[in-house]
This record gives C-alpha cells, sequence and structure tokens, in this order.
C-alpha cells in the first residue's frame, strides 16, 4: 500500500468508528473470558473441595459443569463477535474502502 492510501484511510473518520468500536467491543468481550478463567483458576487453587464434590449420588463433580459452561461462553461469545463483524464491521470497512477508491 503507498502511502497517499495509508494516510487517507487513517484520516478517514469511518476508520476512527471502526478503530473505537472494535476495540471497545473487543475488550469488552476480552474482560469478561478473563474473568471467568481467572475466577475458576482462583477456585480451583483456594477451594478445589468445592470443585470436587460431586453432584447428587452421581460420579461427575462440580468442576465439569463448571468448566463445560466456560467453554460454551466462550464459544457463544466467539459467535456474538463475528456476527457483529460480518455485519458491522465489515460494513465501515466496505465504506472506507468506497470513500478511499482510486481510478487506475
Amino acid at each position: 500500500m503507498n502511502k497517499e492510501i495509508y494516510e487517507e484511510v487513517r484520516n478517514n473518520p469511518k476508520f476512527s468508528e471502526l478503530v473505537k468500536k472494535r476495540t471497545g467491543f473487543i475488550l469488552k468481550l476480552s474482560l469478561i473470558i478473563f474473568v471467568m478463567y481467572f475466577s475458576f483458576i482462583m477456585l480451583i487453587a483456594f477451594s478445589p473441595e468445592t470443585l470436587g464434590q460431586s453432584i447428587g449420588n452421581s460420579v461427575t463433580s462440580v468442576g465439569i459443569p463448571i468448566g463445560l459452561s466456560i467453554i460454551i461462553i466462550s464459544i457463544i461469545l466467539t459467535r456474538i463477535y463475528i456476527v457483529r463483524a460480518n455485519n458491522e464491521y465489515d460494513r465501515l470497512i466496505d465504506d472506507i474502502k468506497d470513500d478511499i477508491r482510486c481510478e487506475p
């Protein structure tokens, strides 16, 4: 990419909007994931007996559904990001491309 196009993209207000929206959303999703994993690790470290308790009379411990829940929530949050990226962020990127489209 040549320098003029780079500067034109950087100076485009839609590019600033894209960066601001995407960064804020990514930080929120990352914080959710971080808190979940950190809480799980702290629970393992400081209260392993809690995760080791069986559910009812079964051989399954409390830690299994908690771990599976973390995995499922991570997948759901990833899907939420993908849908938003495909709808909102890609539209902004297309708008930016249209704004700087150069004639050959």
